[in-house]
This record gives C-alpha cells, sequence and structure tokens, in this order.
C-alpha cells in the first residue's frame, strides 16, 4: 500500500504556518510538506488586515523568527513591513513552493487503519479536493477570519453614516475630514485612533471601560547599539532576549505586586498626556496584565489626545442616530464613519470538522499536551500563541517540538505519536488562562482541558516553557510512538 500524499500538512501560511516550514528544513529536510492557505497571499493575519495603522503590538525582535533576524530599524513595524520580512523568508528558504493557495480545510478525519488523515478541501472555483498526510499541523492562528464578534450595538441600524469593522476595511474608504467614533479600547482601537487623526475631522475613541496602555520607542536603541558592535545575528539574539526578560519582568510584577505596575504605568499615562489625563478615561477597574496590555509607540494616541484631534470617551451605548452615537449618560457623539474595534472572535484549528475514524473530535474531552498536542488524539498540533508575549515566542516553540517528532518518527520508524492520557490519570482542569478580556472569556466554553502543571497544560510562561523543551525529551513516557502493522 502506498503512503499518505505528504508527511505533513501545515494549514495556513502565516507567521505560524512559515515557522513550521523553516523548522522542517532545519531539522528534518527529508519530510514532504504541503501548506493550505486559503487566501491568495501568504501572510495570514499581516494579510487580512489592512486598516490605518495596522501594527505589530509587540516587538519585532520577539514576533519575528528565532532563526531569522529582523533587519527593518523599527522595531514595532507596521503591517507592510512584516508582508515584506515573510515574504522573503519564505522564498529565501523555498518555502512558497510548497503552498496551495486558494485551499479552504473543510473537514480532517484520522484513519486508524492507515495511521494517516484524510483531509478535504475546497479551493477557489468550488470544488473539493482530498488529500492525505501523516501529520495534521494547525498553523491557522486562533481566530474566525470570516466572523469577528458582534458587540450587538444597540440600535446601529439607525445610524446614517457608514458602518466599517477594522477586519473588513474597504481600501476605498475616505474618512478625510469627517468625524469618526472608534467603538473599541483594545490594540485594534489604539492602533486606528491615532491613524485616522491624521485626516479625519476628529476621532473618538469611545469605551465602556479603559484598558492599560504604556508608551514604548518604535525604535530599539539597543539593538541599534548592538548592531554596531556585533554581528548581525548576535546582535538580533541579545535584543530577543533582553525583550524577552522585559516582558517577563513586568508579566511577573503584574502577579507579584500588582499595585506597584499600576503606579508606574499611572504615572506615565499621566506625564504623557498632563491635564488629558483623567482616572474615568485611562485608568481600568482591574490590574494591569488581567487584560493584554496596549502598547503605544512613541505615544502616537497620547499626541493625538493632546493635539485635540482625538478624544477618548468613557459610557456605555444607549442606541444610534443619524448623526452618531447616544450615551447613556446623556451625550451624543457626531459622527459620519463608526468603526466596531469590538473583538475577535476565537475559534480552534480554524473551524476545520475533526474526527476520528469518522466519530467528531469534541476538543473539550481533551486534554492540551506541551501547549501543541491533545491527549490521545494522534499525530496533530496546532499553535495557541501567548497571550501575554508575541505569537511567535510559541509558534517557533511548537514548530520545533514538532519536527523534532517527526525526526524522532522517522529515526525509530514509528507512524504514530500520541499523547496517551487514561481517564483515570486525568488531572483536574483549571482555566486555560486568567485573563478577563471579552474575547478570552467567550472562548473557554470550546477549549480544551488544561492542567495546572505540565506537561498537561496551555501555560503562558514562555521562558518555562523554553526551559521544558529543551530538558524534556520528545519520548518522554508520555507521548507514546509506534509502529503501525502492515494492513491487509
Amino acid at each position: 500500500m502506498t503512503g499518505p500524499d505528504h508527511d505533513i500538512l501545515i494549514i495556513g501560511a502565516g507567521i505560524s504556518g512559515i515557522s513550521m516550514a523553516a523548522h522542517l528544513g532545519m531539522i528534518c529536510p527529508d519530510k514532504s510538506y504541503a501548506i493550505y492557505e486559503r487566501r491568495q497571499q501568504i501572510g495570514g493575519t499581516w494579510d487580512l488586515f489592512r486598516y490605518p495603522g495596522v501594527r505589530s503590538d509587540s516587538d519585532m525582535h520577539t514576533l519575528g523568527f528565532a532563526f531569522e533576524p529582523w533587519r527593518h530599524e523599527d522595531a514595532i513595524a507596521d503591517g507592510p513591513n512584516i508582508l515584506e520580512y515573510l515574504n522573503r523568508i519564505a522564498d529565501e528558504r523555498g518555502i512558497r513552493g510548497h503552498v496551495r493557495f486558494g485551499h479552504e480545510v473543510l473537514t480532517a478525519d484520522w484513519d486508524s487503519d492507515r495511521s494517516h488523515w484524510k483531509v478535504t478541501a475546497r479551493t477557489d472555483d468550488g470544488s473539493e479536493t482530498v488529500t492525505t498526510c501523516r501529520w495534521l499541523y494547525f498553523a491557522s492562528g486562533y481566530y474566525d477570519y470570516d466572523s469577528p464578534h458582534d458587540a450587538q450595538l444597540p440600535g446601529i441600524e439607525e445610524f446614517g453614516g457608514q458602518v466599517v469593522h477594522p477586519q473588513f476595511w474597504p481600501q476605498d474608504l475616505d474618512y478625510a475630514d469627517k468625524k469618526v467614533v472608534v467603538v473599541g479600547s483594545g490594540a485594534t482601537a489604539v492602533t486606528i485612533v491615532p491613524a485616522m487623526a491624521d485626516k479625519a475631522a476628529h476621532v473618538t475613541m469611545l469605551q465602556r471601560t479603559p484598558t492599560w496602555m504604556a508608551a514604548g520607542p518604535r525604535q530599539d536603541k539597543w539593538n541599534q547599539r548592538f548592531l554596531r558592535w556585533l554581528p548581525e545575528k548576535w546582535a538580533y539574539w541579545l535584543t530577543r532576549q533582553k525583550n524577552i526578560a522585559l516582558r517577563s519582568y513586568f508579566f511577573n510584577l503584574s502577579r507579584r505586586n500588582p499595585q506597584k505596575l499600576a503606579e508606574m504605568l499611572r504615572g506615565m499615562l499621566k506625564e504623557h498626556l498632563g491635564d488629558k489625563y483623567s482616572q474615568e478615561n485611562f485608568e481600568p477597574p482591574y490590574n494591569p496584565w488581567q487584560q493584554r496590555l496596549c502598547l503605544v509607540p512613541e505615544g502616537d494616541l497620547f499626541e493625538a489626545v493632546k493635539s485635540g484631534r482625538a478624544d477618548v470617551v468613557t459610557g456605555h451605548i444607549a442606541g444610534f442616530d443619524a448623526g452618531g452615537v447616544k450615551l447613556a449618560s446623556g451625550k451624543h457623539l457626531p459622527a459620519d464613519i463608526v468603526v466596531t474595534a469590538t473583538g475577535l472572535r476565537l475559534v480552534l484549528s480554524g473551524k476545520v470538522a475533526i474526527s476520528m475514524d469518522g466519530q467528531k473530535v469534541d476538543f473539550t474531552r481533551h486534554f492540551f499536551y506541551r501547549g501543541t498536542m491533545f491527549s490521545n488524539i494522534p499525530n496533530m498540533s496546532v499553535v495557541f500563541g501567548y497571550l501575554n508575549a508575541s505569537w511567535t515566542l510559541r509558534a517557533d516553540c511548537n514548530a520545533r517540538f514538532t519536527a523534532e517528532v517527526l525526526k524522532h518518527m522517522g529515526d525509530t520508524g514509528a507512524t504514530i505519536a500520541i499523547p496517551e492520557l487514561a481517564a483515570e490519570d486525568e488531572p483536574e482542569a483549571v482555566d486555560p488562562w486568567d485573563y478577563t478580556s471579552g474575547y478570552l472569556d467567550r472562548a473557554k466554553a470550546m477549549m480544551p482541558k488544561s492542567a495546572a502543571e505540565r506537561p498537561w497544560c496551555l501555560a503562558h510562561d514562555y521562558l518555562a516553557d523554553r526551559r521544558d523543551f529543551r530538558q524534556r525529551p520528545v519520548a518522554d513516557g508520555v507521548l507514546r510512538f509506534r509502529q503501525h502493522g502492515p494492513i491487509a
């Protein structure tokens, strides 16, 4: 009997998919792979989002790959520069030729008799194609590309202007000299408001509750110094370690002494905003890092507020009329355009219907294994990025681990790798995160189970994960490797 079409099928050609392909090339170049990408370009998130000012919300020395230095002078980079980085890597490492564009994966069924996955995809012309693979790798991100969160804004149908969602930004939108209300207070809103304020008559960020924010430089001065003294790869590595350590320090401080970090952030906000600072609009009713901390590069949002081109309003929406937004306080915000930056809808495994021997897989009945595989599900892994650090840190860890598993399978002749967990041995399940963000709270019901300790958890501690991946062997006694017998 012939083997599967591919050793590994990667779903998604964004950061996670490119990382997986690159690690295959470095660790097990003998393995065949394909990447199925539903869009016509690589880049994933960075090809999808085209709203004004779209940029990274963390530094590119950690959002960049461990194996490929970030060379642009801006450490906080805009979308086009990130796309250029991803495209360059895909071309230099021969990854692009493995991508099958216009392929949306619909179903994946594990065939126990043949020890492979049978995957059905729909192409752009509406036809369906079937392929088989030994290993299935979900690099499809964690949010719904088709349906962002609908915040059910009351009376939005009464608004007489244009309603725009950042996920589906019209490239011909003319907002020059118009009044804009951006509903939301997360990273997207914090990015859009100062970018639109350059042309719009006025931009208002309307939030139900404030978000903790911190200004930071767009360029990394230490990286520039390192580049003067050291070879590029060393400079990149040192900057990366510095930024990982700093973010880890501040996150741990938020758990150890949240009031101290809150006071630091409060002082920075007052310094940047001056008399525009108010507790109502800039101090959340929760501790720092209970929700994601928003980065404000060069304080651009604060500058827009101080100049009068933008403002921040805290309140609840009572409704809309032809000319703007009505608040419960009785205040009216005039608007020609309303931007609904109200959050994402999370999904797992890109909404692909996954089954084993025809039986639907219910992920809520399985535990995470090492943050990338699942208990009692063979030959499959996913990337679900860190909530308190750059996405790519987890993507690189998971890709290296998966490549090492595949190499071990090749060296030992195994065709199956499965994290085995008997029902009687299951640990106590805990919440997969201790954050209060709305999009995360809404997603808890669909998440796999997570324990308090490794390996049965989705941890959010990169440094501890890195140590675990380095020290714990691939064949750790939990991940079982088997050779499938001959099939009659």
